[in-house]
């Protein structure tokens, strides 16, 4: 698996956070918040893979540009961030060791939280 950090999708979440598009949840609703697969299948119907790629911070290369295995790292519901899918994020990306993506992960992760002053 070659792991890299999705810029547009970082991106994306900058700038919904910045809009405060967010929800503010705990560590471990990421479960209960996380998209499902039928959300995931919708959501790709009437948005197509590039903005379904907006909403993973992680791109498999070794996967085809069109499968949902190409995309990694979720971090919101498809309409806001969710502060429990970017610490989600955040870890796993540590844990895999995808250091570019952790150090993206762990900035959405103060912009969230308000560290960025």
């Amino acid at each position: 698996m070659t792991m890299k950090l999705n810029k547009a999708a970082f991106d994306h979440a900058k700038e919904l956070i910045g809009k405060a598009q967010t929800v503010k949840d705990e560590r471990d609703d990421w479960s209960e918040h996380a998209p499902t697969a039928d959300e995931e299948n919708d959501y790709l119907d009437k948005h197509g893979w590039d903005e379904f790629g907006l909403w993973y911070l992680g791109i498999d290369t070794e996967q085809n540009d069109e499968t949902k295995g190409r995309y990694k790292f979720p971090y919101g519901d498809f309409r806001r961030v969710h502060r429990c899918g970017v610490i989600s994020a955040e870890s796993r990306a540590a844990q895999y060791d995808h250091d570019e993506i952790a150090k993206a992960v762990a900035k959405l992760h103060e912009l969230l939280d308000g560290d960025h002053a």
